[in-house]
């Protein structure tokens, strides 16, 4: 029955709410989730308002369709997470229009950590993507889970800044877990399933459509404590999210940037609207009453993982070469600059970084981390 509520469209926690209050005073004890609460109440929905099709969907389920779902969650270890289940991130319950259930990818525990949400433009400038990488590592240090919707730009680096960092990092996608958008970030999705979450409303199936995106932004804002704007133009979806936020009783932060710069003018709009103007991650730390106490203890809470490459643990020296290299291109002499190491140690490493294949080089002779 879990699963056929999945397939219900728009159901939300209001709903359960109001189907659980229409069954109060029954024989049977509480149901523990959404699948018995509904079996128990079918003679209760007819006074309860569905949205029209999730009416027509649990009056008629498509169970060909259901089974193939169980299959396919069954095979790629996808979980089904609804409203009545302690797992499910209060922080989101309490927005208005909260899905009913949530299917996940990963560890389902981030859910219920502090998050930051990142968000901004799709095509960036340069120091726009190191800026978000740059937080979201610093903020993930602090024992914050980065939140963001894994498009191209901001949404990406910020993902790429978390797992650098060895943090805990969240997608939230407006597709169903089945489909990777943009396709480009297959791998990514697949590191942030192994040491975060993939998370979406939609069932399995639900291609990239237009309006599921800004549907997806509230999850983004509603998951968080707050919400960071990096780059974004004036018409920037992102402004949509951080009036999401605000409605949503969320802090908003943005980062201003120059008078010249058109992505920094939907972070000055934000700012003279009353948001938080941000120079470095500690103003956000400031602001969301984390003191160092605090970041040091969920730091310490936070699971850290060990880098690897090749299957074998890294010396000092390996690691601190791969973070001089970051996600960006560099050459021979800028990581001896960077890491203060030889040009001959550097050199050596690279070469056994790039036999491992964790480090590939292109044109020019810049290294990249693969």
């Amino acid at each position: 029955m879990q699963l056929a509520l999945g397939r219900a469209p728009g159901l939300t926690v209001q709903h359960v709410s109001a189907v659980l209050a229409a069954v109060v005073g029954d024989s049977c004890p509480k149901p523990t989730d959404l699948g018995a609460l509904f079996a128990h109440a079918r003679h209760a929905l007819c006074d309860v308002v569905l949205p029209p099709a999730a009416h027509r969907a649990l009056r008629l389920p498509d169970w060909a369709r259901i089974a193939h779902d169980r299959r396919w969650m069954e095979s790629e270890r996808v979980e089904l997470i609804d409203a009545l289940s302690a797992r499910y991130p209060s922080r989101l319950a309490h927005i208005p229009d909260a899905p009913a259930l949530l299917y996940l990818k990963g560890m389902a525990a981030c859910l219920q950590a502090p998050q930051l949400a990142i968000v901004g433009s799709r095509h960036p400038t340069e120091a726009g993507r190191r800026t978000a990488r740059e937080f979201a590592a610093h903020l993930s240090k602090a024992g914050l889970t980065i939140t963001s919707g894994l498009a191209y730009g901001i949404d990406a680096a910020s993902h790429e800044g978390a797992l650098a960092s060895a943090g805990q990092t969240i997608a939230v996608l407006g597709t169903g877990l089945d489909q990777v958008y943009p396709s480009a970030h297959r791998e990514l999705a697949l590191q942030i399933a192994a040491h975060g979450a993939l998370l979406s409303e939609l069932p399995p199936g639900s291609p990239p459509l237009k309006f599921n995106f800004p549907r997806r932004n509230r999850l983004i804002s509603g998951l968080s404590l707050g919400l960071l704007v990096v780059e974004a133009a004036r018409a920037s979806g992102s402004l949509i999210t951080a009036r999401l936020a605000g409605d949503q009783g969320r802090e908003v932060f943005a980062i201003p940037g120059s008078i010249h710069n058109p992505l920094a003018r939907g972070c000055h709009a934000l700012i003279r609207a009353g948001a938080k103007l941000v120079e470095e991650a500690g103003d956000i730390l400031e602001e969301i009453k984390i003191s160092p106490t605090e970041q040091l203890l969920m730091h310490l809470q936070a699971p850290h993982r060990q880098p690897t490459v090749g299957g074998r643990a890294l010396d000092k020296g390996y690691k601190i070469l791969l973070d001089a290299i970051g996600f960006e291109s560099a050459s021979l002499d800028e990581l001896v600059n960077r890491t203060g190491l030889t040009s001959q140690s550097v050199a050596s490493m690279l070469l056994m970084l790039e036999l491992e294949g964790a480090v590939g080089i292109q044109a020019g002779g810049q290294y990249v981390r693969l």
